[in-house]
C-alpha cells in the first residue's frame, strides 16, 4: 500500500474523505512528492469527475500555512492559543501519565473522547480508537449530532437506512427534494436529477429558504419550520381523499394503511394551510402531482430533522411513497440515507469485547451539560474528527466547560481550531491523502479504499497511529490494539450478515479502487421491520411511548422572541471544516442572515446592514441580506464561521441543546432569536 507514496509524480486514484453523501472518486495529481492538484475521477459510476469547490481547492487547505506542523503544549490560558512546540515522545507521555493518575484516583470513566466524521473514514473514525478507548474503559460518547433522529424515524417505517438506489433517479418523472440544499450538499444527486429532467421530470423543492436549491427547481414551495409532518399529512388527507392510492401496494406491503386512513382525515388542507404557511390550492397541487405522477422520488433531507419534532418530520415523509406504490417503480419512492446496504462488521473494527464493564455515556449534543453539571465529573476530555466549540449546541455553555483548568483536553486535528486553542496538549493530525483508509457513501452503494498518497505532512499522524502509539504508553498489550490498518480493513469488509458485501475484499478495492455493493430493490422482498412490512403503524413505536401513526406535533416553547432561527449549511464550507482556510473564505465572502423583507422594513434593516441576532444563549453579529427567500417569521445563517478578532460568528452559540423526539438528536432548528440593526 506504500507503492503509491515511492512514486514522487503521477496521477493516482483516490476519495472524498469529507462527510458528504456523495463520496466522490477522484485523481490526485503529484509532483515531486506533493499534490498539486485534485479533480474527479470522470471513471467513477456515479460521481462520473465532478467535484465541489469544496474538494476542488483541497490543495489550499493540505499545505495551508497554518496547518499543525509538531505537537505542541498550553503556555497560556485556555482559549488564548499560546502554546510551545514538544516532541512526540514528550506528548504522548503527558497523556499517559495524566490518565494513569487520574484512573488510579477516580477511574477511566472520568476520561470522555469526542469525535464524529470530521474525516469519513471507517477505519479512522470507528477502528482504533474505538478499540482503545473500549480498553481504557472510557465513558462512551452517543454519536447524535447529524442524522440520529431521522434514521430512526426512518428506520421505523422502512427497517433501517435503505431506500432507492439513486443511479436509478434518471427514471422518475417527479423529484420532490425535501428539506435538503442538494446543489450545495449532494450535487450528484442534483446530477441525476437533471437527466431525469431532460426526460420530461418535474422538479420541486419543499424548504424554509429558498437557497441555491430552491432556485434551480421547478417549483419552490417555502414552509414554516418544523412543520413538514404537517404538510405530508395534508398530502396523505388529499391522497386517500381523491382516491391517489395504490390500494393493492397497500393491501400487499404494508401495515396500518387503514389506521392511516381514518386518522388523516383530520389533516384537512385548511388545518394544514394554517400550520404550514403553505397556501390550499398549492397543497392540492403537491398532492395530486405526487398521486398522479409516477415514479417518484423524494429526497429526504438532514435540515427538517434538527427539530424538536425531527424524527416523526422524516417518519411522517418516508410513508409517502408506500401510499402510491412508488417501491415498485425503478427510480421511484425515496432516501433519507442508504448506509444499511453497505453495513460493515462493527463488532470486529471496534471491538466491544474490550470494554470490561458497563461504562456512562453520554449524548455528544449535550457536551455543554456534560462538562459543567456531571457529577462525578468528566477531568479529561480527547476531541479528534471533530471541533466543539464551534459545532456543538449551546457553544457558550461547550466553551464554559472547555475553559475548566481542571479539565485535562487532548485535542488530535490539523489546525488550531477553536477547540485546540482549549487544549492542554495539540497533537497534528494527516490528511485523508496521508492515510489508509476505508470508505462507504450513505447515499450511493459503492465502497472504495484510500491508498497513501503522499508522506504525512511535518510531524503529523493518523488517528490509528496515535491510538496505537497511546496503547503502548498505557501498556495495553491486546493484539486488537497493534492490528495495522490493512487489517482493520479486512475485518471491518468480512461481514456474512450483510449479502450485500460478498465479493469484496480488501484485494479487490486495492485493485480497483471501488466496488459496488450487491444490492437490490427493497421490494418485492422481506423488510427489517418487525412485521416484514413498510409499517405505516407501528406497533414498536407504540411500545416506546410515541404515535403509532405519524402525527404532527408543534416545536417545543424557546421563548417568545420573535424568529424562529435556521443556521443552515453554507456551499463552501462543510460544518467547520474549510472555516479556517483563507481559498474557501474568499469564496463564500461573507456570513449573512437571511430575513424577509417586511421583517427587515419594520426594523430598520436593509441589505448589507450588520445585525445582532440574539437570545438567551448568546449572540451574534452577521450581515443582513432582505428579500423574499425565507416567509416573515423566519431568520436563515448559512455555514459555520470561525470567529474573528472583534467579530461574533459563532452561530450556534444562538442554538439550543435540547434533544429531539427521537434518537438523541440535535435540534439546531428550533431555536428563537431577536434580530436587531447594529
Amino acid at each position: 500500500m506504500t507503492s503509491i507514496i515511492n512514486q514522487p509524480s503521477g496521477v493516482f486514484p483516490s476519495v472524498c474523505s469529507l462527510d458528504c453523501p456523495d463520496q466522490c472518486g477522484l485523481l490526485i495529481h503529484k509532483e515531486a512528492g506533493k499534490i498539486t492538484k485534485i479533480e474527479g475521477d470522470p471513471n467513477h459510476p456515479v460521481t462520473e469527475g465532478a467535484i465541489c469547490n469544496k474538494v476542488r481547492n483541497m490543495t489550499e487547505r493540505i499545505y495551508d500555512p497554518k496547518r499543525l506542523r509538531y505537537p505542541m503544549k498550553r503556555t497560556g490560558k485556555k482559549g488564548e492559543g499560546e502554546f510551545a512546540r514538544i516532541s512526540w515522545e514528550e506528548a504522548i507521555g503527558t497523556i499517559a501519565s495524566r490518565w494513569k493518575t487520574l484512573i488510579a484516583s477516580e477511574g477511566a470513566e472520568a476520561i470522555l473522547p469526542y469525535s464524529f466524521y470530521g474525516n469519513m473514514g471507517i477505519i479512522g473514525t470507528e477502528g482504533m480508537g474505538r478499540r482503545f478507548f473500549n480498553r481504557l474503559g472510557a465513558s462512551r460518547l452517543q454519536y447524535t449530532i447529524c442524522e440520529a433522529a431521522g434514521s430512526e424515524g426512518y428506520g421505523y417505517t422502512m427497517g433501517g437506512s435503505f431506500g432507492t438506489d439513486p443511479e436509478d433517479t434518471v427514471n422518475a418523472k417527479l423529484i420532490i427534494m425535501w428539506g435538503i440544499n442538494a446543489v450545495s450538499t449532494n450535487m450528484h444527486q442534483v446530477m441525476l436529477a437533471e437527466k431525469a429532467r431532460k426526460n420530461g421530470a418535474q422538479i420541486i423543492v419543499i424548504d424554509v429558504h429558498k437557497n441555491q436549491t430552491g432556485r434551480w427547481a421547478d417549483w419552490f414551495i417555502p414552509l414554516k419550520p418544523g412543520t413538514d409532518s404537517a404538510l405530508a399529512l395534508g398530502m396523505m388527507h388529499i391522497l386517500f381523499a381523491e382516491q391517489l392510492v395504490d390500494e393493492e401496494f397497500l393491501r400487499e406491503y404494508t401495515v396500518g394503511h387503514e389506521e392511516l386512513r381514518q386518522h388523516v382525515r383530520q389533516y384537512d388542507p385548511a388545518v394544514v394551510s394554517a400550520i404550514t404557511g403553505v397556501p390550499q390550492d398549492d397543497l392540492y397541487r403537491l398532492a395530486r402531482l405526487y398521486g398522479q405522477t409516477s415514479p417518484s422520488f423524494i429526497r429526504i433531507g438532514n435540515g427538517l430533522q434538527h427539530h424538536d419534532n425531527g424524527g416523526m418530520n422524516v417518519r411522517t415523509i418516508s410513508c409517502l411513497p408506500a401510499l402510491t406504490g412508488q417501491w415498485l417503480k425503478r427510480g421511484g419512492g425515496a432516501i433519507k440515507g442508504n448506509g444499511g446496504y453497505l453495513s460493515h462488521n462493527s463488532a470486529a473494527l471496534e471491538r466491544p469485547d474490550l470494554l470490561k464493564k458497563k461504562t456512562r455515556r453520554f449524548n455528544m449534543n449535550l457536551l455543554g451539560q456534560t462538562l459543567m453539571d456531571t457529577e462525578p465529573p468528566v477531568r479529561s476530555l480527547y476531541v479528534y474528527n471533530s471541533n466543539p466549540a464551534i459545532v456543538a449546541p449551546h457553544a457558550n455553555k461547550v466553551r464554559q466547560g472547555l475553559e475548566r483548568e481542571d479539565l485535562f483536553t487532548v485535542v488530535h486535528d490539523l489546525f488550531l481550531t477553536e477547540t485546540a486553542k482549549y487544549a492542554d496538549i495539540v497533537l497534528p493530525a494527516t490528511s485523508s491523502f496521508e492515510n489508509t483508509d476505508l470508505y462507504h457513501s450513505y447515499w450511493h452503494h459503492y465502497l472504495q479504499i484510500q491508498q497513501p498518497v503522499v508522506e504525512p505532512y511535518e510531524e503529523s499522524r493518523s488517528n490509528t497511529d496515535v491510538f496505537r502509539m497511546l496503547a503502548e504508553a498505557m501498556g495495553f498489550a491486546e493484539q486488537p490494539l497493534q492490528d495495522t490498518d490493512e487489517e482493520m480493513i479486512r475485518q471491518a469488509l468480512d461481514n456474512p450478515s450483510n449479502p450485500s458485501l460478498e465479493g469484496i475484499t480488501y484485494e479487490l478495492l486495492a485493485e480497483r479502487q471501488y466496488a459496488k455493493g450487491r444490492t437490490k430493490p427493497l421490494l418485492p422482498g422481506k423488510l427489517r421491520t418487525p412485521s416484514g412490512k413498510i409499517e405505516l403503524y407501528s406497533a414498536i413505536m407504540e411500545r416506546r411511548g410515541y404515535p403509532p401513526l405519524p402525527t404532527y406535533t408543534p416545536l417545543a416553547e424557546d421563548g417568545d422572541l420573535p424568529f424562529l432561527f435556521i443556521p443552515a449549511p453554507n456551499h463552501n464550507f462543510l460544518n467547520s471544516t474549510f472555516a479556517l482556510n483563507e481559498k474557501h473564505i474568499r469564496l463564500e465572502k461573507t456570513p449573512r442572515l437571511h430575513m424577509n423583507a417586511a421583517d427587515a422594513a419594520e426594523r430598520g434593516i436593509a441589505s448589507g446592514d450588520t445585525v445582532r441576532i440574539s437570545n438567551g444563549r448568546g449572540e451574534c453579529e452577521l450581515t443582513a441580506a432582505v428579500g423574499e427567500d425565507v416567509l416573515p417569521g423566519v431568520v436563515v445563517s448559512q455555514g459555520l464561521w470561525a470567529d474573528v478578532p472583534g467579530g461574533k460568528r459563532t452561530v450556534n452559540a444562538l442554538t439550543p441543546d435540547r434533544i429531539a423526539d427521537m434518537g438523541g438528536g440535535a435540534v439546531f432548528f428550533s431555536g428563537r432569536v431577536q434580530v436587531e440593526r447594529i
